[in-house]
C-alpha cells in the first residue's frame, strides 16, 4: 500500500492540489451543463434545494425534534436502563463486547452517533472494555445512529413490517462490522486482546438522572431539553440533505415530461440509473432491487442519511420502492450513518486515528451484508406472510 502511494505520489505529486480540484470541477459542471444547458443547470439545482428545504428537511426535523423528546424522556425515566439491563445478555455472545456496551446501542439508536463518542471518553465506561473491545465501538454505536429517526420517517410513509426487518438487517450489519474490528484490530496490535482500555475501578454507569424535582417539571425539561437536541440534529443534516442529495439528484432523474430541461426542480442526466441499468443484475440479486434508480440511496448514505432520507419521498412519487426497498433503506441507512464523521471523530478523541481506514473497511462491508440480511429477510416474511 506505501508502495503504491509512492508511485502515485512520484507521478502525480508535481500537479498543484488547487489543479486537481479545478479540474473535477469544471468536469463534473461542464458535464451536467452541456446537458441541461448552462441557465436550466443551475436553475434546477436552487429549485431542487429550495423544495428539499421545505418539504423535506423541515419534516425531518420535526421528526427530530419528537425522537429527541422521546429519548430524552425515556433517559429521565428509566426506560434505557431498563433496555440497557435486557440487551446485556446479548453483548458477549452476538458482539464480543461486555454487556453495558448496549448502553451505546440504545442512546445512539434514540439519538445520533455522537452518543457513542461521548460515552467512550467516559472513564468508568472505559473500564469495562478490553482494548481491542473498546475501539470497535466505533463501528458498534455507528451501526445504531438515527435507528429511530429513520424507521419513524419509513413508518411515515406508510410501510409498518419492511422499517423493522430492515433494523434487523442492521442488527445484522453490526454484528460483521463489529466482530470484522476487532479482527482487524488484533491482527494488528495483538496485544490489545489482554490490555484494558482504562485503569480504573469499575463503577456502576448511571444512565437514569436523580432529581428532586417535581414530577410534571421533569416531564416538562425533558421534552424541552429532548426537543432542543432534535432542533440541533436537524440543524446538522440540512448542508447533507440540500447538497449531497441536490447533487445526487441531479444524476438521478431525468429532463421533464416533455423531454426538455426546463430548470425545474428534480430534473437531471440520469447517469446513476444509467450505471444501474449496467450493473442491475448486481444490485436486483444482492438487494432486491426492481429499479435503477433505487442504487441512489445506498451511494447518498455513505455521505449522509439525512440526505439519503431525503431521497424517499420523490422515489415514492415516481413508484420505484416497495416493502423491499424500504426494509434494504432503513438497514443500509442506520448502518452507514455518521459512516465517515463519527469513525473520524471517536478514534481521534480516544488516540487511535490510525485505525480508521480499518473502521470504515470493516463498516463498509456491514453496511452491505446488512441491505443483503434485510432483502433476504423481508422475501422470507412476505412468503409466511403471504
Amino acid at each position: 500500500m506505501r508502495t503504491v502511494k509512492n508511485l502515485v505520489k512520484k507521478t502525480f505529486g508535481w500537479i498543484p492540489a488547487g489543479i486537481v480540484c479545478l479540474v473535477i470541477f469544471f468536469a463534473l459542471f461542464g458535464y451536467l451543463a452541456s446537458q441541461m444547458g448552462t441557465a436550466n443547470m443551475l436553475n434546477t439545482i436552487m429549485n431542487t434545494s429550495h423544495d428539499l428545504l421545505l418539504n423535506t428537511v423541515f419534516y425531518l426535523m420535526a421528526i427530530c425534534v419528537i425522537t429527541g423528546a422521546i429519548g430524552k424522556i425515556f433517559v429521565e425515566f428509566g426506560v434505557v436502563s431498563l433496555l440497557e439491563k435486557l440487551l446485556r445478555p446479548l453483548m458477549k455472545p452476538v458482539f464480543n463486547l461486555p454487556g453495558v456496551a448496549s448502553l451505546g446501542a440504545v442512546l445512539t439508536f434514540l439519538s445520533d452517533n455522537p452518543a457513542i463518542i461521548s460515552l467512550a471518553q467516559d472513564k468508568r465506561f472505559a473500564t469495562y472494555f478490553k482494548k481491542y473491545q473498546f475501539i470497535s465501538l466505533t463501528n458498534f454505536g455507528t451501526a445504531f445512529g438515527m435507528g429511530l429517526l429513520v424507521i419513524v420517517f419509513m413508518v411515515g410513509h406508510n410501510y409498518f413490517v419492511a422499517p423493522f426487518v430492515g433494523l434487523f438487517g442492521a442488527v445484522i450489519g453490526c454484528v460483521v462490522s463489529t466482530r470484522l474490528m476487532q479482527r482487524f484490530i488484533l491482527k494488528a496490535y495483538p496485544r490489545f486482546k489482554d490490555e484494558p482500555a482504562a485503569e480504573a475501578e469499575k463503577t456502576e454507569i448511571e444512565t437514569e438522572a436523580h432529581y428532586t424535582k417535581p414530577m410534571f417539571q421533569r416531564i416538562l425539561d425533558s421534552l424541552l431539553d429532548g426537543g432542543r437536541t432534535g432542533v440541533d440534529v436537524g440543524l446538522a443534516i440540512i448542508p447533507g440533505v440540500l447538497i449531497i442529495s441536490t447533487l445526487v439528484m441531479l444524476f438521478t432523474f431525468g429532463p421533464s415530461a416533455s423531454g426538455e430541461f426546463t430548470g425545474a426542480a428534480y430534473e437531471g442526466v440520469q447517469l446513476l440509473p444509467w450505471v444501474g441499468e449496467k450493473l442491475g443484475f448486481i444490485f436486483e440479486w444482492l438487494f432486491g432491487f426492481t429499479d435503477p434508480h433505487l442504487i441512489a440511496f445506498p451511494i447518498t448514505a455513505l455521505g449522509a442519511v439525512g440526505a439519503a432520507l431525503g431521497l424517499v419521498p420523490n422515489f415514492a412519487a415516481e413508484g420505484w420502492i416497495d416493502g423491499n426497498a424500504i426494509a434494504v433503506f432503513t438497514a443500509i441507512g442506520m448502518c452507514w450513518s455518521g459512516y465517515l464523521s463519527t469513525h473520524t471523530a471517536m478514534l481521534d478523541a480516544i488516540g487511535y486515528r490510525r485505525l480508521t481506514s480499518k473502521a470504515i473497511m470493516a463498516h463498509t462491508v456491514g453496511g452491505f451484508i446488512a441491505g443483503i440480511a434485510a432483502h433476504w429477510i423481508y422475501v422470507l416474511v412476505s412468503m409466511l406472510m403471504a
